[in-house]
Formats: structure tokens, C-alpha cells, sequence
């Protein structure tokens, strides 16, 4: 299949300046050219579209959930049934939105697992999935519901390797207590830096990059000693995590939209006092917390933590739009950290719109880079090659 668009605007997913009036051809798969000539002769099909964009990549996704209100209870009156239909349509709602590429980091079956292997075998339609089977915790720590309870070092390491052997491509660590755990407090350490250290090692040595959920200050430190890939939340971060951030080369994934859609829904009264009272907490310090981060030089990935209350994993625009508001990025730097900088993250192609890349991209009806909201709602979404979803 051969595909041609024009744009009036192209996005590449990196930082380089816009490129404006090109056409974009794919052939198998993958991005044939980028020219400023229209080429749209012989192309079996051919767009027109304000603005392309790279496909957005989500690096933090649970999607055996959906945003019910109280997510502990969710889970443990849901059948293994149904938890997988659930991450099913939310596999093919997060590619409708524009979502190409996700790391799911933790459930409670190996949903995420098989999904992948359907959609990469054309079975069932979704985006890639880079997912990381149970997240590894404390006996009793945050969300033990869905997690697999680890104690010492070397239960650690065996954990890493169940994880492996049931098909997972990367790990989650749970660094500290969290919002939506009863009784977790989220500034209290769990694993500590020896467990974390050990199924560190252990992963390295099968290639398997490894993410901490870390939101107190004390655990986020020791989940950067211990040598994690990316901390996942960060929000009571100090200026010495900022310094072991840039020294060890980590990854901030803030997904600011967890907490911004718990706080914005209180009012609803549907949620638990309990996640009430610490997501209030913690949206009073996160933004001027990460803001400090990014402009001390922390490389930020976007992941939204969809399917935790009210954050649904078509709402993942949402997220690229707290980036810039909060964080003060620019639209395209916000776009950049959901796409090229997000792809780093994962050790993935997409991301990028170059030759040779892999063609994931999305057609909009406007110029993301003068409004970040022009994400929200893609005329077209191209994976890997193929018209994935078509705005009626």
C-alpha cells in the first residue's frame, strides 16, 4: 500500500523547526519520503491535512482499567473476564485517539501480554504494546491487588524472572506508598534500595529496562541509585533528586493527568475520602515540583497513567496538554516529550517521522504547534503503515 499526504505543517516529533507544504509518502510500513513536491501521483490513497504528527506514544498505561472512581475496589470485583474485554477496547480506543504506541506497567492478568502478540500478529486491532506483566512490590505495598508481592532482594530477582518468563519486555518496581492503595501512604518508602537494586541487575542482564513508581522524596532517590530507567510520577521530587535525575540519566514520567483528573472530579463524590484527601495533597506541590525539574534539564516523557480515576486512555491529549500548561513546555516540546523523547524511553522506532521510520502518524485538522488541543480529536490515525481509524 502506498500512501501519500500533503500537510500544510509536518511535526517530526524531534525539536527541529517544523517543516510546512511537504508531502509524506509510506510504502510497507514505513515512511518512503518526506518532500516539499506533491507526490501524490500513484499513491493508492492520498490525504490533505493541516498538520502531521508523529503517533503518540504513552509510556505509562494500566489497561485493564478504565477510570472508574475507585480503582482498588474496580479491581478486586472484576472478573479475569471481564479485565481482559476491558483492556481489549481500551487497546483499540487508545488507537483511535491517536495513542500508536503504549507501555503498560502493570495488571493483573498477562492481558497486556497477549494483547500484544494479537495486535502484532494482526488479530486484534490496538496500539504496540510494550508491557511489564505485574508490577513488583512489598507484601501489602501499593497496589499488592494487582501486583506481585516481593520481599529481599533475592525474591526480587525471581519476580523479574517470573515477569520474563510470562512474556514481558520490561519491568515495574513500586519505589513507594501511592494515591490509590488504601492505606499506602505515597511519601513512605516500600522496596528498598537493595530490592530495587537487585531486580535491576537482574533485568539488565535479559535487556529489560526497568520503570520505579516513585512519589515520595526519600523512595524516588533510592529507585535512582538503585539505577531505574524512568521514575513514574516524581511529584514531591527535591533539588537532590533533580541532581540524580541529570547524573544518572533518568527518565521523568510526571503523568500530571492522574492527579489533575482526581482533583478536578472531587466534586463528583464518587471517589474514596482516602484518594480524595492524598491526590489533594500531592496536586498542591506536583506542578511547581516537575516545573523545577524541566527547566533544571530532567529529560520528561509523556505517560498519562490511564485508566486511573477519570483518565481515560482516550484522553491521552489531555496529558500533552498539562505538560505545556503546567510545565510551562512549549506545544512542540510537549508534543516532542509524547513522541521522540517517549520512544527513547521505551527503546522503540516510532516517534520520529524520517525516512526509514516506521509510519505511525496522525493527520489533524489543526496546527498542533499553535494549539497543543489540536491532539484531541485526529481526522486520521496511520499505524504501521495502514489507515487505523478515520474521523467520520
Amino acid at each position: 500500500m502506498r500512501i501519500a499526504i500533503r500537510t500544510g505543517v509536518l511535526y517530526d516529533g524531534t525539536d527541529a523547526p517544523a517543516r510546512r507544504n511537504v508531502t509524506v509518502l509510506v510504502e510497507d510500513g514505513r515512511i518512503a519520503a518526506i518532500s516539499g513536491n506533491d507526490e501524490r501521483a500513484g499513491a493508492e490513497q492520498t490525504f490533505e491535512a493541516a498538520c502531521v504528527t508523529p503517533g503518540l506514544i504513552n509510556s505509562h498505561v494500566h489497561l485493564e482499567v478504565n477510570g472508574e472512581p475507585d480503582t482498588q475496589t474496580f479491581f478486586l470485583i472484576r472478573t479475569p473476564t471481564e479485565r481482559t474485554l476491558d483492556a481489549a477496547r481500551n487497546a483499540r480506543l487508545s488507537l483511535e485517539a491517536g495513542v500508536t504506541t503504549v507501555r503498560d506497567l502493570g495488571g493483573s492478568e498477562s492481558n497486556a501480554i497477549a494483547l500484544r502478540d494479537a495486535v502484532t500478529t494482526g488479530q486484534h486491532v490496538g496500539p504496540t504494546i510494550i508491557p511489564a506483566g505485574r508490577a513488583i512490590c512489598m507484601t501489602g505495598g501499593h497496589g499488592f491487588f494487582l501486583g506481585r508481592e516481593a520481599d529481599g532482594p533475592w525474591d526480587a530477582r525471581k519476580a523479574v524472572r517470573e515477569q520474563r518468563k510470562a512474556g514481558a519486555t520490561c519491568i515495574k518496581l513500586i519505589a513507594t506508598g501511592g494515591v490509590l492503595t488504601k492505606g499506602a501512604v505515597p511519601g513512605q518508602d516500600q522496596l528498598s534500595e537493595e530490592e530495587m537494586r537487585a531486580a535491576i541487575i537482574e533485568a539488565g542482564t535479559h535487556g529489560m529496562r526497568v520503570a520505579a513508581h516513585a512519589i515520595g522524596t526519600n523512595g524516588i532517590k533510592n529507585a535512582l541509585r538503585a539505577g531505574v530507567t524512568s521514575i513514574e510520577h516524581g511529584h514531591l521530587l527535591d533539588d537532590e533528586a533533580i541532581a540524580l535525575f541529570r547524573e544518572r540519566k533518568a527518565y521523568l514520567v510526571p503523568t500530571l493527568a492522574a492527579v489533575w483528573c482526581i482533583y478536578e472530579n472531587i466534586a463528583g463524590g464518587a471517589q474514596p475520602d482516602y484518594v480524595v484527601r492524598k491526590a489533594t495533597e500531592i496536586y498542591h506541590q506536583a506542578g511547581d515540583n516537575i516545573r523545577k525539574a524541566w527547566r533544571a534539564g530532567v529529560t520528561i516523557a509523556g505517560g498519562s497513567d490511564a485508566g486511573t480515576p477519570y483518565n481515560r486512555h482516550e484522553n491521552y491529549a489531555y496529558e500533552v496538554e498539562l505538560m505545556s500548561t503546567v510545565l510551562g513546555m512549549t506545544p512542540q516540546q510537549a508534543l516532542t516529550a509524547a513522541t521522540a523523547t517517549a520512544a527513547e524511553l521505551l527503546g522503540v522506532e516510532a516517534g520520529i517521522l524520517a525516512k526509514g521510520r516506521p509510519a505511525d502518524l496522525l493527520l489533524l485538522g489543526g496546527d498542533v504547534g499553535a494549539d497543543v488541543r489540536a491532539l484531541r480529536d485526529p481526522r486520521v490515525v496511520i499505524k504501521a503503515g495502514a489507515v487505523a481509524h478515520e474521523r467520520a
